[in-house]
């Protein structure tokens, strides 16, 4: 018997170990989805030039939430997503329609639409970043408390 429960007991941990399982990672809109497919990637990076067609401080029905800039390219129109803080607090993005950016993101497919997920923003010489390294929207504090930051090493110079 003792045997037995020996032999289940590790034939169980090896299933275990072995079974596949899909890694999940938390969306901000409280489901789940498969990190491996929709992660952001740095080195997928791209930076695209166009001019703003439209400014969106919330989602248009059917888009990811959050707010957008619609950008007419030399290769069409693209959907770029600022997230949900992108035109929220100090240092939020300063944009209008008819003005010439430079955006450096991401491509992804969200609810079967290419969408372009802004990583930093480049207006007029200004530069605005969005999202962090891993793709997570930056708050206006910690834009703030970057902000602070930078303004300190300037006064210890």
């Amino acid at each position: 018997m003792k045997r037995l429960a020996t032999g289940l007991s590790t034939l169980a941990i090896f299933f275990l170990i072995s079974s596949p399982r899909p890694v999940q990672a938390q969306t901000t809109s409280g489901g789940t989805r498969a990190a491996g497919s929709r992660a952001y990637e740095v080195t997928g990076e791209v930076t695209i030039t166009g001019t703003v067609s439209g400014v969106l401080m919330k989602a248009a029905p059917g888009m990811i939430v959050g707010s957008h800039l619609l950008l007419a390219t030399p290769s069409g129109a693209v959907d770029a997503s600022l997230g949900r803080f992108g035109f929220e607090g100090a240092g939020a993005v300063s944009v209008a329609a008819g003005q010439q950016i430079e955006a450096t993101g991401v491509v992804k497919t969200i609810q079967d639409q290419p969408i372009f997920l802004v990583r930093t923003v480049k207006v007029g010489g200004q530069v605005y970043t969005i999202r962090n390294q891993h793709g997570f929207p930056v708050s206006p504090q910690a834009r703030e408390r970057a902000g602070q930051k930078t303004s300190q090493k300037g006064e210890s110079r």
